[in-house]
This record gives C-alpha cells, structure tokens and sequence, in this order.
C-alpha cells in the first residue's frame, strides 16, 4: 500500500466523485474504481456502501478514510520539512481565484514572486466565487482567493488587502463631473450590478438597504469585465472595485466617483484547506502577498 493509493481514496471522499478523484490524480476513473477495490481487497474490507444511491463510506471505510488523513498529512510534513532543511523553493503553486483578483490584483504579485523563486510553477484558474471554495474543500487547488470572505470550519482565511468600492460610469454622464457623491444620488440612474449570488452584488444590495435606495438592476453579469463594457456603452452606472478600473480610467473610457461615507471597502483573502501542510514554496508565495510569515500548521 503505497502513499497514492490514501490520496486517490481521500480525494474521493472529500469530492464523492469517481470522475473528480480521477481528474485530480491526472488518472481514469475506471483507474480510480480499481484502486478503491483494492484498497478493500487489501484491508479485507468493504469500505464504500454499494448499496446507496449517493456515495457513502461504511464504518470501517470511514475508519481507513480518517487514517489516510493523518498518513497524507504526516506525508507531506515531512517533504515540507525535507526541502526547508535542502532550503530548497520548487514545485507548483494552483491557485482558483475569482475573475477580479486575478485579472487586476494578483498579476504584479506574482510576477514579483516568479522573479524570486523561478523554479516554481504557478497556475492560475479563474472561478466563480463559490467554485472557488469547492476547490478548496475539495483539495483540488492549493489556495483560492476571494472577496468578502465566508468562514468556514475547514478552511483558514488570511487576509489579503482591502480594495474601495467606487462608482463607475460613461464619461458624458451627469456624474462624471463630480468627484465624490452621496450613495442616494445613485437611485437617479439606471444602473448595471454583478449577478445576485456573487458577493461584491451581495455588498451592494446591502449598501442600498442600509441607504434604504430601492433599485433593480437594468443588467447583471457574472464578471466584472462585462460590467465595464456595458457602463462603456452608457447602458447605466454600477459600483466597482477600483483596482479592476485603472486602465480604463487612463483611456478615459470610464469615469470614476468615489461615494463618501464608510461601509465602500471590499475585504480580499487567501483561503487554504485547514491543517493543510504548506510547502516552502507555498509559505514564500504567501509572504510576497502578505508582507507577513506563515505558521506552520
């Protein structure tokens, strides 16, 4: 019984999925199947229950699940500690990060970074913001990052930076002339929002309810890039991150308002499975973002 053979099996009961254990282990599912037999043949146990519609481990499946865990988890420590003591920086980094963060806040961080430590292989998959907690959940990435982040008990969250919501809008617009407003001149125009179940929209409605401005948007869309053509276009006006509009400021294809008052800030962070084992490439990557060293779990 090799140490692939715990993560084939952990992997499938955290996803629960034949085909999503294959996809992360770079094998077929027919592959997968095989190596849960014979685990079971191996431990001379049944370990799933066949009999149920929806995957579930029995008693004793449950028992080798909680075993790998703690095998993997002594695994990898190990080679972590092995490549500190080498001061070895190698390896890959997979990161799923909502559109946002990785089109306009994580590119000059990781470049600083693949300049430090060129052995290191970073890859990037840009997600909506609840696939990127599945990813984490799933082990299928080692850090997501997101905006306003959700806790959860398996999951550690280390703050990334604050970005400021702002108002974007066409440069003809009435208030494109002005340099701050008040969050009630906004109920005026027509305006462009984010889909309802992305957090930055979830932020907003609740700044217009705080405001108590009833509006329904004109349009909604599930990135920030299709917000931003559409306010090009002068379909409306919406409320934005501001780091996701420096080039279009500079083109001058948008202007930009900054609402007075607080509540305007948008929360970023880095989420990683809890008791995950970091490597020292990991750490590092998260130093550069940070600023901050990270403790070993």
């Amino acid at each position: 019984m090799q140490v692939d053979n715990f993560k084939i099996f952990a992997d499938l009961v955290e996803t629960k999925s034949f085909s999503k254990a294959a996809r992360l282990n770079g094998i077929t599912q027919s592959a997968v199947s095989q190596q849960a037999r014979a685990m079971e043949k191996h431990f001379n146990n049944l370990l799933i229950d066949r009999s149920q519609k929806q995957f579930q481990l029995t008693r004793e499946g449950n028992r080798v699940y909680q075993a790998a865990k703690e095998i993997l988890h002594v695994y990898e420590k190990l080679m972590s500690e092995l490549m500190e003591m080498k001061k070895v920086t190698s390896g890959t980094i997979r990161i799923s990060t909502i559109y946002s963060i990785g089109l306009h806040e994580l590119p000059p961080f990781i470049k600083s970074f693949l300049t430090d430590f060129p052995s290191v292989n970073v890859r990037v998959e840009y997600r909506r913001s609840n696939l990127v907690y599945e990813d984490i959940l799933h082990n299928s990435v080692d850090f997501g990052l997101v905006a306003f982040p959700t806790k959860m008990r398996q999951m550690e969250i280390i703050p990334f930076r604050e970005d400021r919501l702002v108002t974007i809008c066409h440069p003809n617009h009435p208030l494109a002339r002005m340099t701050n407003a008040d969050v009630s001149m906004l109920k005026e125009y027509k305006f462009i929002s984010f889909d309802p179940d992305i957090p930055t929209r979830k932020a907003v409605d609740q700044i217009f309810r705080d405001n108590k401005i009833d509006t329904v948007p004109v349009m909604e869309f599930d990135n920030i890039e299709t917000v931003k053509r559409a306010v090009e276009i002068d379909a409306g006006i919406a409320i934005v991150p501001q780091a996701t509009i420096a080039q279009e400021i500079k083109q001058g294809t948008l202007a930009s308002v900054t609402l007075n008052g607080k509540g305007f800030t948008r929360p970023l962070a880095i989420l990683h499975r809890k008791g995950r084992v970091l490597t020292p490439a990991m750490k590092k990557f998260v130093k550069t973002l940070t600023g901050k060293e990270v403790e070993d779990a």
